[in-house]
């Protein structure tokens, strides 16, 4: 099981506060398939509007060899995911896409996204990608903000269409 640092306490000083307190040092790790029920909770973050049926059911359709999920961890916690999806396309070639990247409301303004998406391009240019690409929700304005803060370029639109009512 691939992980990006091991996780630790470091005491450390705060000028701030005048005492010391605790770093948590955090360490990701692909979640093997027998336990991706546990991002479920996550995903249901995401996608408040669907049904935690649906995205169950979803969630085990997903049958290739293309995916995995990291996950982020303090200590034991579980604290944030993101799909991953090794991609070929004519226009950038072998990509990584992460996909429904969140962590924990409790963990965000702490590092975690950055140190993640650090071991997601990692594991990408480890299994012979050129680029990263990903989608972003246009009504998430924190995530669109992170992303471009990582480096992304906006380079087009998705576009959806259903063939069934959803």
């Amino acid at each position: 099981m691939a992980k990006y640092r091991s996780c630790r306490l470091i005491p450390c000083n705060s000028p701030l506060e005048g005492k010391t307190r605790y770093l948590t040092m955090y360490h990701f790790a692909l979640i093997p398939t027998e336990n991706l029920p546990q991002i479920l909770p996550f995903i249901q973050m995401l996608n408040p509007n669907t049904e935690t049926s649906v995205l169950q059911e979803r969630m085990e359709s997903i049958h290739s060899p293309n995916y995995r999920c990291v996950g982020a961890y303090a200590g034991e916690r579980l604290i944030g995911v993101s799909g991953l999806w090794i991609l070929h396309k004519f226009y950038v070639g072998t990509h990584i896409e992460p996909d429904h990247v969140i962590i924990h409301p409790d963990f965000r303004g702490k590092g975690v996204g950055e140190k993640m998406m650090a071991w997601i391009y990692a594991y990408g240019m480890a299994q012979g990608c050129r680029a990263s690409e990903l989608n972003c929700y246009v009504q998430n304005q924190a995530g669109l903000r992170f992303w471009i803060n990582q480096g992304y370029n906006i380079i087009g639109y998705h576009m959806q269409k259903f063939f069934e009512t959803p």
